[in-house]
């Protein structure tokens, strides 16, 4: 859902994208999920919220409906919930040393 919500932003915003480009927004992004972990959400839930599955992306690059343009947005929000996911799973990391250190 939460991926849709993006899109629909990213699309409505085309002319704006590169001018409200926000380089801090994935590690937002991500530390709002680990807040969710911190009050108890299930971390298999957390990361399949996060990330975008490789044949759903797949469907999307090959819909002959979708134009160029379009498909191009479908790769940045791919991209872009990958990378979420990655500092995602690097904070759970250190949450997980922290603990074994107290």
């Amino acid at each position: 859902m939460f991926i849709l919500t993006f899109l629909n932003g990213a699309v409505v915003r085309n002319s704006q994208f590169n001018d409200d480009f926000d380089p801090l927004a994935t590690q937002r992004e991500a530390a709002m999920f680990y807040g969710l972990f911190l009050r108890g959400h299930s971390l298999d839930a957390l990361r399949k919220d996060i990330d975008v599955p490789v044949n759903l992306a797949e469907k999307w690059r090959n819909a002959p409906r979708y134009d160029t343009a379009f498909r191009d947005k479908l790769n940045r929000v791919y991209m872009y919930r990958k990378q979420v996911l990655a500092i995602f799973e690097e904070l759970i990391g250190s949450e997980k040393n922290r603990a074994r250190v107290q």
